[in-house]
């Protein structure tokens, strides 16, 4: 009588979390379209390959498109969303302007590449091409490869307001980038992870403008800042820069994914007060410390905290489908 007891207890806890909404990541899994599209995986990875041999920017677009996608709404490609007369969507957010065109590119070749065959065709989401696409850029930089869960599906709504406050700013103190990233159910040690996607890239000078001209009352150069590099800074970008001027954001191996970021970190050489508070908060340094001085240990951390990144806010069943046209609601 007890066992039968203890199965009906077992069946009503189980038919209880049945009707709860799913988890973020219930359903991600790694081999997701072994069966439905056996060669999603290749054919992504021929489309963003062809990209990348097109230009660098394949590569810090579209890390950074995944990044704006997952803390907005989950990772749903609902960033992709164009505008209508009706809806201003998310990549028209302030936050998202400087977004790269690339990014987007990148996604729409790689999902035209799948669906253009029969059996793939309307069967491989948005987000999970943004996922692959994320995941080969890396690798094709020179960072760690790794395998990538799936199982997401696109995201019905894209709202410009719902951008407001969910993405980390240039100036941003560990304080607010721990509360920001831990919203997320990611760690400080996440975040410093993820910060390295800055290893790539570039940015376009009004990002840290502050901290080479008007830091302070009492100084106009930010004191953390190596004054060599400051000094290199001010001569990128002048005062009356072109605000469409973009300078590297790693000064040493901006087209390598690699851990001089963070030895960058150590010399004062952090563009953005968000990238160098790393270093000089002694809450995150000796992360910064041990990276800098071991790229497998650097690597390891990566891959865990982009997987976590990317089990965000998924979208399952009646919550998502699969978008013909990444930039378009069906």
């Amino acid at each position: 009588m007890a066992h039968f007891i203890t199965f009906l207890l077992v069946l009503s806890l189980s038919l209880t979390f049945s009707l709860l909404p799913e988890t973020a990541s219930a359903q991600l899994r790694q081999n997701y379209y072994a069966k439905t599209c056996p060669n999603a995986e290749s054919i992504v990875r021929n489309a963003v390959t062809k990209k990348f041999r097109q230009t660098f920017v394949t590569v810090p677009a579209t890390i950074r498109l995944f990044f704006h996608d997952c803390f907005v709404q989950g990772c749903d490609a609902s960033v992709i969303i164009q505008s209508t007369g009706s809806n201003k969507a998310e990549k028209d957010h302030p936050d998202n302007l400087s977004l790269a065109g690339d990014g987007f590119d990148t996604v729409i070749k790689a999902k035209q590449a799948v669906d253009a065959v029969p059996s793939c065709r309307n069967k491989v989401s948005c987000a999970d091409i943004l996922a692959m696409a994320t995941r080969d850029v890396i690798a094709l930089s020179g960072g760690p490869s790794y395998a990538v869960e799936l199982g997401r599906l696109d995201g019905l709504r894209s709202t410009a307001a719902s951008v407001n406050g969910k993405l980390p700013h240039p100036d941003f103190n560990l304080n607010q980038l721990n509360s920001m990233f831990a919203a997320h159910g990611l760690t400080q040690t996440d975040m410093i992870a993820l910060s390295a996607a800055h290893t790539v890239g570039f940015s376009h000078c009004s990002k840290f403008s502050n901290r080479i001209y008007n830091f302070s009352r009492q100084s106009a150069v930010d004191p953390t800042l190596n004054r060599a590099y400051a000094t290199q800074l001010q001569q990128m970008c002048p005062k009356n820069v072109d605000p469409r001027i973009a300078i590297n954001m790693d000064p040493n191996t901006p087209r390598a994914f690699d851990n001089v970021y963070y030895k960058n970190l150590q010399q004062g050489k952090g563009l953005f007060t968000s990238d160098q508070v790393l270093f000089t908060d002694r809450r995150s340094k000796p992360v910064v410390d041990a990276w800098a001085a071991n790229s497998n240990t650097f690597n390891s951390a990566f891959i865990t905290a982009i997987t976590k990144l990317g089990r965000v806010g998924v979208k399952t069943g009646r919550n998502g489908n699969i978008r013909r046209n990444c930039d378009a609601f069906n």
